[in-house]
């Protein structure tokens, strides 16, 4: 059976907040955001969504990034306590594809919502991702962030672009 949040009863009042809460929300960046020689992860500045008590929301979304080969990039979700879940993204992987194809590999694992995952750079193309989840918030409400950084510290900046975004639609 499809899972739909919410339900909507016989007779119940419409009211904004409960058509809203049927909507898939969105969170967008509205300005590139680099970060140089640290390891360190941060939230993103755009990328942070507040999510309720007892929900579960599925998550895509599209992430714009620039990292050379050496710092490369890395990814995961601060989320509240008790919060389950995995999330995946197709990212570029370690060196090319096959002689003469110009090709990349893609990496597809999944993660668990506490897991980082590390994305690989080129010197010269700027990437994008999709990327996918479902959380299952426990007990706590709180807030679900992006948060990023450079896998190995490096002077040359690692930039997340304008325009990433991830929509969350609550589904129970």
């Amino acid at each position: 059976m499809p899972e739909a949040y919410p339900i909507p009863l016989a007779g119940q009042r419409l009211t904004a907040a409960l058509l809203r809460s049927m909507q898939p929300q969105t969170v967008r960046k509205t300005a590139d955001e680099s970060r140089a020689a640290t390891t360190t992860f941060a939230d993103d500045t755009h990328l942070v969504f507040a999510a309720e008590a007892g929900a579960v929301y599925t998550m895509v979304g599209w992430i714009k990034y620039f990292t050379d080969p050496t710092p490369d990039i890395k990814l995961q979700f601060a989320v509240p306590s008790q919060c389950l879940g995995e999330w995946a993204w197709l990212m570029p992987g370690s060196g090319s594809g096959a002689a003469g194809t110009g090709g990349y590999s893609i990496r597809t694992e999944t993660n668990d919502v506490a897991s980082f995952r590390t994305g690989y750079g080129t010197s010269d193309s700027v990437h994008f991702t999709p990327v996918s989840g479902l959380f299952r918030m426990s007990t706590t409400a709180g807030n679900i962030a992006l948060q990023w950084a450079q896998n190995t510290s490096n002077a040359a900046a690692t930039i997340l672009y304008t325009d990433s975004w991830l929509t969350y639609q609550r589904i129970a």
